[in-house]
């Protein structure tokens, strides 16, 4: 059937504006330093990470206080395949958690909030997260990126003071950006607030609403019109969810998560007070941006907990299910996975809690690191829940009802694959991440030669970027053919007696770094301003990036926990096997960077959509249904019924 591909009322933009919209949204400047922005220029700041830094005393007595009543909670409360079997959370378990405190974990205590730090916050969704990964997401998706943390860093003082208690007791809140038409180009944002008095009016269609569904408040952004008195921009304001005009049409279901209450809501001539406007007109996506900024540590929190439970599970398996004489473990094939998921669930939760205390620290930027361990523990994730399937073989496709229904263990193995693989695509794709990542990787290159290959610019000012690009890298390059990574006693405090030599991992990461650096300013050099467009390479020099942020994390992390007597010789042992394999990754994606098919690809594609190709399709029947690709997201009355229900 024949239908609008996109809703009538979707801005029409350009390229190049679309791209000049998501410029004008990121922090522009970097006023504390960071270890992964250092990173891509080539400098090993291990200054900047080690000693790894500590929370306080009284930190950890707190947060390890609420671990140990939400254990309780998820042993005694939670019925992971309840929640499954039925793709709902039973209200009575939101209510306990809303008893427990858990909506108010990153909440100050003034506010009624229990005032957790990122640490011990993420160490909570961990926990959650693997006893009912549906519940991490409704947490995580009402604290991280719902409305605590926008009117935390901007809200006002009254705002605060109006919603924070509610928010920390019995309040849930969603975050609405996303759009049938629009998802990472927020420049074609549909939905408009437009200025009435004292109010805004809101129309338009808001898609993937998680917690939508029982939602209580909402952070919602929205297109003001540029008028007399009004900057307009996309702009953030929190939204009553029970407000007339406001429609919940749909909750969606999924392959995973399937007790997520994530919905389609409409929004018809609903009345804003101006009030509940966070920030200035036209401040929406960098709020939305810098929310995101810790908030993205909440997926690899979880993913942690994934990790570590595809631990115990492979351990225990492999040691019972024999074949050919032996326990599985001891065959080489399977034991190389399971080595790969105890490394990997170690580097990951290094990397997690790191970037989690330098979030709480404040004194290090953290926007790099927060995404790489976005990018690094999705993409991990789904490798370590796959590799645990392939291990238990049949039993790991089989579901867990159908293992307990024939009188074996109920390992939930495929629903925690199926789980897990929105995390790749949840807070920004992988492609996106990557784009994201190389942006502010490449950002000192084009503060300071950004003008050279902008076409815009007049000469003069190329003339001037010239000048000033002369001098940087006169300054710059020099500095990549050498380093302590070539001295053969750097880092010696990493190769304690008896233990395996981690100061060897870090000396390969600081030349690896000069050597990522000057494959940056290589393909610069070569591509100018169709580097953006190469994004099969920035991808791979994003990856190099979080391989080697995620050995540096590894190797400290080991050093923490041998000088505190506390496990050291078998952190070392993991933080060991995990660079070395992280090592193999890493020189194949540099391979990568200049053999390729990229080209090749691209001649394909547009092979493929021509029609070149279609007689390839031939001898098959498509069972997709019929309707347009993308809905129909015009403004107006809604004719579905309301499937809002907030959880008393």
């Amino acid at each position: 059937m024949s239908a609008p591909s996109a809703p009538k009322n979707t801005p029409k933009v350009t390229e190049r504006e679309a791209r000049q919209v998501a410029e004008a949204a990121r922090e522009q400047d970097w006023h504390k330093p960071s270890f992964a922005k250092e990173l891509f220029l080539g400098r090993f700041r291990l200054d900047l990470i080690h000693p790894h830094p500590l929370p306080p005393a009284d930190d950890v007595r707190r947060g390890e206080a609420f671990l140990a009543r939400l254990r309780d909670f998820c042993e005694t409360r939670i019925d992971s395949a309840l929640i499954e079997r039925e793709a709902r959370i039973p209200d009575e378990v939101i209510n306990g958690l809303k008893e427990l405190g858990a909506l108010g974990m990153k909440i100050e205590p003034k506010y009624g909030g229990l005032g957790l730090t990122q640490v011990y916050y993420n160490k909570a969704l961990s926990l959650v997260g693997s006893a009912s990964p549906a519940i991490g997401a409704l947490l995580s998706a009402h604290q991280s990126i719902g409305v605590p943390q926008p009117l935390k860093l901007f809200g006002s003082q009254e705002q605060k003071d109006a919603f924070l208690p509610r928010l920390a007791a019995t309040a849930i809140s969603a975050f609405l950006l996303t759009e049938p038409d629009v998802g990472s180009d927020p420049a074609r944002l549909a939905t408009s607030a437009v200025p009435e008095g004292s109010d805004y009016i809101l129309d338009g269609v808001k898609l993937w609403t998680t917690n939508g569904v029982v939602a209580d408040l909402l952070v919602v952004m929205a297109r003001v019109p540029k008028s007399d008195g009004h900057k307009g921009g996309i702009t953030a304001f929190v939204v009553e969810a029970d407000s007339p005009g406001i429609t919940v049409e749909n909750r969606n279901a999924f392959m995973g998560l399937r007790g997520i209450e994530n919905g389609v809501t409409r929004f018809h001539r609903v009345r804003v007070p101006a009030a509940n406007r966070i920030g200035p007109e036209g401040a929406g996506l960098k709020i939305a941006l810098t929310t995101l900024n810790t908030g993205r540590l909440s997926l690899p929190a979880m993913c942690v907990g994934a990790g570590k439970w595809c631990l115990k599970i492979a351990r225990e398996w492999s040691a019972v299910r024999e074949q050919w004489g032996r326990p599985v473990a001891r065959h080489e094939a399977v034991g190389a996975k399971i080595s790969f998921i105890a490394a990997t669930t170690f580097a990951l939760e290094a990397v997690v809690d790191l970037s989690s205390q330098m979030a709480d620290e404040n004194r290090n930027d953290i926007r790099i690191e927060a995404a790489l361990a976005k990018l690094y523990g999705s993409e991990m994730g789904c490798l370590m829940a796959d590799e645990l399937v392939q291990i238990r073989g049949g039993r790991g496709f089989e579901t867990a009802a159908s293992l307990a229904a024939r009188g074996e263990r109920a390992v939930p193995a495929e629903q925690l694959l199926r789980d897990l693989r929105i995390n790749r695509i949840f807070e920004g794709s992988t492609e996106i991440m990557h784009l994201l990542i190389a942006r502010e990787a490449v950002d000192a290159h084009l503060k300071v030669a950004g003008d050279i290959i902008d076409p815009d610019k007049p000469l003069s000012a190329k003339a001037k970027a010239g000048v000033n690009a002369a001098g940087f890298y006169a300054r710059w390059l020099p500095k990549l053919a050498a380093g302590p990574g070539q001295l053969p006693c750097t880092y010696g405090e990493f190769h304690p007696s008896g233990h395996p030599d981690l100061s060897a991992h870090l000396r390969y990461v600081e030349r690896s770094a000069r050597k990522l650096a000057r494959s940056t300013f290589y393909a610069m050099s070569r591509w100018q301003g169709r580097m953006e467009t190469k994004q099969g390479f920035l991808g791979r020099i994003v990856d190099i990036g979080a391989e080697l942020f995620a050995m540096s994390a590894a190797c400290v992390r080991a050093e923490l926990l041998r000088s505190c007597d506390d496990h050291g010789r078998e952190a070392y042992q993991l933080a060991d096997a995990f660079c070395r394999q992280s090592r193999v990754r890493v020189e194949e994606l540099f391979t990568r960077l200049w053999s390729n098919t990229d080209d090749l690809d691209r001649r394909v594609v547009d092979g493929v959509l021509s029609g070149t190709y279609t007689w390839l399709e031939d001898g098959i029947v498509d069972p997709s249904g019929d309707g347009p690709w993308i809905a129909d997201a015009t403004p107006g009355a809604s004719v579905r019924d309301d499937v809002h229900r907030p959880v008393r």
